[in-house]
């Protein structure tokens, strides 16, 4: 099977899905094609996925590539969630978000190590920061949303687009709850990074370690300042991207700065 052919057909269907997403906040009957679009793209990015794997014999965790990875997490989370929460508008701007991942990664391939050089518990952690940066991802996007939202409502002027999505509670009550998941994932990543890895604090793990902490702390003050304080509004949507932005730079600024700039793997 030709992996080009397969990533070239997800990237199409990824966007076409995108489209089809936009024209169904006007025509409102395309929901369906635009998540049966949008599940081809996943499974056939999904399949090209598992033939590089096996055509390397282990995952490529090279820059583009991890980020490839992460879209595909991306996507097909947020068609699970889209079962019991009408949220698949966040496809029109996360799906053209996993296609350019992919464009990126045939455009710029880089050879790095694979699953087949890291232990067991190391590619544990590797999968656990992956889903956890993937869930958190969704809630940074989710709160950009919500940010439009109320202060769309607060101007007494929603858009078409804001009409689509569900009342500001439910928008706020989901958000919190991709927060709690991927908090969750992000400790087992510190977690078994602390018990695994022999030096976390390593010249090139150094500030992955402190950012990651950071947006621990940050992630899991907002969940508290809820719980407490009834935190909501502009206050949660604020430490959300805050903590993203942290998390943001743990993940992929040393692999920007090692990989893309100093060409080290």
């Amino acid at each position: 099977m030709n992996l080009f052919l397969l990533e070239v057909l997800a990237i199409c269907f990824y966007f076409a899905s995108s489209i089809t997403l936009i024209k169904d906040i006007k025509e409102n009957c395309l929901k369906k094609l635009a998540l049966a679009l949008a599940w081809l793209a996943s499974f056939t990015h999904l399949l090209s996925l598992s033939l590089s794997t096996w055509q390397e014999q282990g995952i490529d965790f090279s820059f583009f590539h991890t980020a490839s990875i992460i879209s595909l997490i991306i996507a097909f989370l947020l068609l699970f969630a889209s079962f019991s929460k009408p949220v698949e508008k966040l496809g029109i701007a996360l799906f053209p978000i996993a296609a350019l991942m992919l464009i990126l990664d045939l455009v710029y391939p880089s050879p790095v190590k694979t699953t087949q050089d890291f232990s067991f518990a190391m590619n544990a952690h590797i999968l656990s920061s992956i889903i956890a940066f993937s869930l958190l991802t969704i809630a940074a996007f989710h709160a950009l949303l919500l940010a439009v939202q109320n202060n769309q409502l607060k101007n007494h002027n929603p858009g078409r687009l804001m009409l689509a999505f569900p009342p500001l509670q439910a928008m706020e009550s989901l958000l919190f709850q991709m927060i709690s998941t991927g908090l969750l994932f992000l400790s087992a990543s510190l977690l078994s990074g602390f018990i695994f890895i022999d030096d976390l604090f390593a010249q090139h793990l150094a500030h992955k370690t402190i950012l990651s902490i950071v947006a621990w702390i940050i992630f899991s003050g907002l969940l508290i300042g809820r719980e407490r304080y009834g935190w909501r509004g502009k206050t949660a949507i604020r430490w959300t991207l805050y903590g993203f932005l942290s998390l943001l730079l743990a993940y992929f600024g040393s692999k920007l700065v090692l990989e893309l700039i100093l060409n080290k793997f």
